[in-house]
């Protein structure tokens, strides 16, 4: 009995209150207990949460680091002003000389033509008539051209004998053996056959001036002829077919418009300090964003004279700094035409400048291979 006495009396506080006794954890152990247990001991959902944070820390940690080396690797010289902008090409139209009807036109859009590349043809049936009736008109005027100087050599014959016979008729009259009225006559004949022989080489001359006409008449239309058949100028990349086979164009009439393989460049846009020390010459670089790795050089080959994006009044270099120059860099032409096929235009990318010409470009801007 008094260990009962003493069993109750320490189960209860000092207040009276019976003890509050905490639930064992669902392991089978007591919470104080749990927490010095090994960490290979502790709850799986306490590991996972710490398997999480380290995986945070880590992605965090690589982030950072991606970052930074992105931003040191894009970091620029001071004397290298860049701008972004868009690849262009000058393009040419293809363009008729005459109004006619297309006949046949021998390219697609893209297609990649050479220097001398026929185009279109044009219809030359009105052409090819009036060919033939020049060619006609020569043969005509060359036919008169032999019968004025057949008629310049009889004259000239003719000519011959009147002198002959007024000479002796003269001889004759000075000794008395020929009356003056046959030495008159003579002399008649003699002036006759003089301003034959002159109408007759004038008629030659009319006739070759005439010949010399329908050849040149024949000239032409061979010429239009020629015209009516459109060729490339130089080597480029078909762009746009406008018209289609049998339509009637005016003179002037777009058929094809392709671009310049060779004239590629790209028009950016610098402050006013940058623009002030870029000169034409100056070396730069271009890198497109559909190929990032692909570094093209390029020389400035334009600089503005008016600046863009004046404000109205100019008074702060705040406001002096918004003035933009636009700037051309052209790809050499011995570069394009090694990588005619690759050509592109309207591409945008990063156009770098050289502006201090005594700094060397950073490895990520040295031209590929």
């Amino acid at each position: 009995m008094p260990e009962d006495i003493e069993t109750e009396r320490a189960n209860t506080t000092s207040d009276g209150a019976s003890p509050r006794v905490e639930a064992a954890p669902a392991h089978g152990l007591p919470q104080p207990l749990t927490q010095h247990l090994p960490a290979r001991l502790a709850p799986p959902r306490r590991r996972w949460r710490n398997v999480v944070l380290f995986a945070a820390l880590a992605l965090i940690a690589a982030a950072g680091s991606a970052y930074w080396w992105q931003q040191n690797r894009d970091q620029l010289p001071p004397g290298i002003a860049w701008s972004n902008g868009r690849l262009e090409a000058d393009e040419i139209d293809i363009d008729t000389k005459f109004s006619g009807r297309v006949s046949a036109i021998l390219v697609h859009e893209g297609d990649m033509v050479r220097a001398g590349q026929v185009i279109a043809r044009m219809d030359t049936s009105d052409l090819d008539a009036s060919l033939q009736q020049a060619q006609a008109q020569t043969r005509q005027a060359q036919s008169a051209i032999d019968e004025a100087r057949a008629a310049v050599a009889q004259q000239q014959a003719s000519l011959a004998l009147a002198k002959r016979q007024f000479d002796r008729a003269s001889y004759l009259a000075q000794r008395g053996n020929e009356t003056q009225d046959v030495l008159d006559q003579r002399r008649q004949q003699l002036d006759s056959a003089s301003a034959a022989l002159t109408a007759a080489t004038a008629r030659v001359a009319q006739n070759e001036q005439a010949r010399a006409a329908a050849e040149h008449q024949a000239e032409v239309i061979q010429v239009n002829i020629a015209d009516s058949t459109l060729v490339a100028p130089r080597d480029g990349r078909v762009q746009y077919r406008i018209a289609n086979l049998g339509e009637v164009l005016p003179p002037g009439g777009k058929v094809v418009t392709m671009i310049d393989i060779l004239s590629v460049y790209m028009d950016v846009f610098l402050p006013t300090l940058d623009a002030g020390r870029v000169a034409v010459g100056d070396e730069g670089r271009i890198i497109l964003d559909a190929y990032p790795e692909v570094v093209i050089p390029a020389k400035v080959s334009f600089i503005a004279t008016e600046a863009q994006f004046t404000p109205k009044m100019v008074e702060t270099r705040t406001e002096r700094d918004r003035l933009m120059f636009r700037v051309r860099i052209r790809i050499d032409a011995a570069l394009l035409q090694a990588h005619a096929a690759e050509v592109r235009s309207g591409l945008p990318g990063m156009a770098y400048l050289r502006v201090d010409p005594k700094l060397s470009w950073p490895a990520r801007l040295q031209p590929s291979a």
